[in-house]
């Protein structure tokens, strides 16, 4: 399994280029060439140069320090949003594939969740809870949970017809050690999959809520806040908004790519058709 992970250049690249924005990320403190939330009027809107690699924004900001520190927070919500994701979405899935009779009430409830738009219904959620980075979080996940549910159940309500779970039935086996033992370890490659666009999607989501101004307080560096407090000055300071899309972008890209590879590797009907 490594070594086809290794071979498959979607794998190698996306994990590269994600792996080098979640190093500077940790290590922002020693990446960052200035406090980013330090205020320098007289060094507004400055273009960039050797001492501000990215420009400075209106307040005389380091954008650079901005987009460094703002991964910490855009890959933060993140990464959080896909591990409850994941964890809701496992509970909710296995429930509803397994036990049929609350397949109908669970499968209800996450359509009534889907109906909506989900950037309309974070912002709905925000404007109940209030900015801040464990709401967008929080929002985030109850949003995208229902994706990871209706994933797992589908994969429980073919693998719980299969003979070695009916064998494992029959021999006395409770549901908790059946759905646990031989089901669930078949739903991880597609949940892993699955995790990286959550991930994606969580991050660009942010990024939406930030720009909106219903996300990450202003005051806390994100890519979604930094390019919000470039629009204004667009014309004049196009850079300010510029490097943050950029970022954004490139993370992006690199989860898709991380996700396509690991379905292209992980799914064995794709792996026959190759």
């Amino acid at each position: 399994m490594g070594k086809r992970l290794l071979r498959n250049p979607g794998v190698v690249g996306g994990a590269a280029i994600f792996l080098l924005l979640l190093a500077a990320a940790l290590a922002a403190g020693a990446v960052a060439t200035h406090d980013p939330t330090r205020l320098d009027p007289v060094n507004r809107l400055k273009p960039p140069s050797a001492r501000h690699y990215f420009g400075t924004d209106e307040f005389g900001r380091d954008v650079w320090s901005l987009v460094v520190y703002g991964a910490r927070v855009s890959l933060l919500v993140g990464g959080v949003t896909m591990i409850l994701t994941s964890v809701g979405g496992i509970a909710i899935g296995l429930a509803a594939g397994y036990y049929r009779r609350l397949d109908a009430l669970i499968m209800r409830f996450t359509d009534g969740l889907m109906a909506f738009p989900a950037v309309l219904l974070a912002i709905a959620f925000m404007a109940a809870r209030g900015p801040g980075v464990w709401n967008v979080i929080l929002a985030l996940s109850i949003v995208y949970m229902p994706r990871t549910a209706l994933l797992v159940r589908s994969t429980v309500l073919t693998l719980r017809e299969l003979d070695y779970v009916q064998a494992a039935r029959a021999l006395g086996s409770r549901d908790a050690g059946i759905t646990l033992r031989h089901i669930l370890p078949n739903c991880m490659a597609p949940l892993l999959v699955q995790g990286t666009f959550i991930f994606a999607y969580a991050v660009l989501a942010e990024a939406i809520l930030g720009f909106l101004g219903v996300g990450v307080p202003p005051y806390v560096p994100s890519w979604g806040n930094v390019i919000a407090s470039g629009k204004n000055v667009i014309r004049e300071a196009f850079w300010v908004s510029l490097f943050p899309g950029v970022a954004l972008t490139v993370a992006g890209l690199s989860l898709n790519l991380l996700g396509d590879g690991l379905r292209d590797t992980l799914d064995p009907r794709l792996r026959v058709q190759g």
